[in-house]
């Protein structure tokens, strides 16, 4: 058995979620389909078996999209939409629900990644490298997505 097969299912999980959000937002379809190029990256190197890569990247971009979403306030919609499920009201919106669901299946992805690059490369000296080039790949690639897509938030159009 491959030990990073629980990485790869959150990955492939994720790509399901974020194609699903392009099908439910046809006015987001890009965003969300960039989105899952992230985590066919980490499916790619867990492939190749450049698990030190995918590990940090499976740190890095979830924890980068949550703050993300937490700054534009979907991660509070996404929290409330999980809240009602357990009233007696049905769920309204499956954006959120599904915005709710990813955010979870992140912290999952943060918790196995870092749970195997503790496991199988702390000590090695090769952690400040690695999380250096690794984040601030991650960082062009989501500052790119938002400075992109903030054109496509009804507010911003507002402001300018």
């Amino acid at each position: 058995m491959k030990p990073y097969r629980d990485i790869a299912a959150l990955a492939a999980l994720q790509v399901i979620c974020f194609l699903l959000l392009a099908h439910l937002e046809p006015d987001f379809f890009l965003l969300h389909f960039y989105q899952t190029i992230v985590y066919l990256a980490i499916l790619i190197m867990l492939f190749y078996m450049e698990d030190r890569w995918a590990y940090m990247l499976g740190i890095i971009a979830p924890a980068m999209w949550l703050a993300i979403t937490f700054a534009s306030g979907l991660l509070g919609g996404a929290a409330r939409q999980i809240l009602q499920l357990g009233s007696a009201h049905p769920f309204g919106n499956p954006v959120s629900l599904l915005a709710a669901t990813t955010a979870i299946l992140s912290l999952l992805m943060i918790a196995a990644c870092a749970r195997r690059w503790i496991k199988e490369y702390a000590g090695l000296g090769k952690s400040l490298r690695t999380f250096a080039i690794t984040f601030g790949i991650a960082a062009a690639y989501y500052g790119i997505l938002v400075v992109w897509f903030w054109h496509m938030i009804p507010f911003a159009k507002v402001q300018n």
